[in-house]
């Protein structure tokens, strides 16, 4: 089951293979724009291009006597190089090759996760096409209010969506930022001419004053952005469980023929992938909050940030693709019911009208405070008696002494109350 939403590009691009490749890649750039330069012998570039190569396995076995996973890059790489090596991470203090390497990570991990977006997007869009006008109660608090559509419902959802594609986008603007500026971010002994190159290859801007790190506001602006698209999709999937409830019913996840639901009660159907939704979301959302401490660090630099990111930044792109990918297929899947969703609109017994009654009596003459009293009253007797509050209104004198009996049977028509859902959709599809 876990297989089917796991994206083995995502994983990995978090592989250790993939890290120690950016890595040859960026410090390689390096070598070439120094020669480019004239700050190493020619030819440099070229031999550190045929030549560099890595093996993690000795990698690990390097860092165990040199405690320094870069160090022990550093001297794998030298293993396989000449003398071209004096000039491999020449100047350049560990940030700089960790920092600009994890930022085109950053980056290609962005381009997965809107694209998975993308998808969800069109997928909520059709939906809320196809369920414009099925018809259900709205609900606040958890209890009946006035109605809506379906299609509304998953509208929202759909403008949402659109909001954190948006962030995406952006936090992969901002994440796309590397240093070739050394121990301090003072250029003491690589020019700005190099980074300026290197960056320019690589395709990201320059960190335009840094210290030893890039600064990590950009970091938590990209786990915050992860974390809030996962909240709404904590929100979207929080909303179907509930739909799903045996009282509600209005819709349900598919279930395979297969499938079983629980150990010990063979009717059990439960909404668990939008459970495991709702569970994942939180681990982002703590993420997220690894990276808002990471910001402060001592002075130019410490390394307080660099063991929680090497958890939390693939963690969070990884869960947040994995439950893109599962909310997408679940809604493609998703059984609606629209017979139960008006059977339970329905079960209020026209109080949803409510609103519509105490309005029309205020536009009557009637004070709005003496309308609510009396339609409140209403409600009241309606509910306790189990009849329609239509029934209890048509039998009142005050409400027969202000309205009329057509009147008041408009106040009861359900077309008026949704008339204006056109307008909304007009509205949020024109903004593509």
């Amino acid at each position: 089951m876990i297989e089917r939403y796991t994206r083995p590009v995502m994983g990995s691009l978090w592989s250790e293979e993939k890290k120690l490749s950016t890595w040859l890649e960026v410090e390689t750039v390096v070598c070439e724009e120094m020669e480019a330069l004239g700050l190493c012998p020619e030819g440099t570039g070229r031999k550190v291009r045929e030549n560099a190569r890595f093996d993690s396995s000795r990698i690990k076995q390097l860092e165990l006597s040199i405690k320094h996973d870069v160090l022990a890059f550093i001297t794998n790489v030298a293993e396989h190089l000449g003398d071209e090596s004096r000039f491999f991470h020449f100047g350049l203090t560990s940030s700089d090759l960790l920092d600009t390497s994890q930022a085109l990570l950053c980056r290609e991990a962005c381009l997965l996760i809107e694209g998975e977006l993308e998808n969800l997007i069109g997928v909520l869009r059709e939906l809320a096409l196809r369920h414009k006008d099925t018809v259900m109660v709205g609900r606040t608090h958890g209890m009946h209010a006035e109605p809506i559509t379906f299609g509304l419902k998953v509208l929202v959802w759909y403008e949402e969506s659109k909001r954190n594609l948006g962030r995406i986008r952006n936090a992969r603007q901002s994440i796309s930022t590397a240093k070739i500026s050394g121990a301090v971010g003072t250029f003491s002994h690589v020019p700005p001419d190099v980074e300026e190159r290197v960056c320019k290859r690589l395709e990201l801007v320059p960190e335009p004053a840094a210290t030893q790190v890039v600064q990590r506001d950009r970091h938590a602006e990209l786990l915050t952005s992860l974390a809030l698209t996962a909240a709404s999709l904590e929100k979207f999937a929080m909303e179907l469980r509930h739909l799903q409830r045996t009282e509600v019913l209005e819709v349900e996840e598919s279930f395979a023929k297969d499938q079983q639901g629980s150990s010990a009660m063979p009717h059990k159907r439960n909404p668990i992938h939008c459970e495991r939704i709702c569970g994942l979301a939180r681990v982002v959302r703590t993420n997220a909050m690894a990276g808002l401490e990471n910001v402060a660090l001592w002075h130019e630099r410490d390394i307080s940030h660099s063991s929680v990111e090497r958890v939390i930044i693939p963690d969070s792109f990884i869960l947040v693709d994995y439950v893109l990918a599962m909310l997408t297929s679940t809604l493609k899947e998703l059984k609606i019911h629209p017979e139960r969703m008006r059977q339970n609109l329905e079960k209020s017994k026209d109080l949803v009208f409510s609103q519509r009654l105490l309005l029309e009596l205020a536009r009557r003459g009637m004070r709005r405070e003496d309308a609510y009293r009396l339609v409140q009253g209403l409600a009241t007797e309606a509910h306790e008696s189990g009849t329609s509050l239509k029934h209890v209104a048509v039998r009142n004198e005050e409400v027969s002494a202000q309205l009329d009996p057509e009147t008041l049977e408009n106040c009861f028509d359900l077309d008026y109350l949704l008339r204006n859902v056109k307008r909304i959709y007009e509205r949020v599809l024109a903004r593509q």
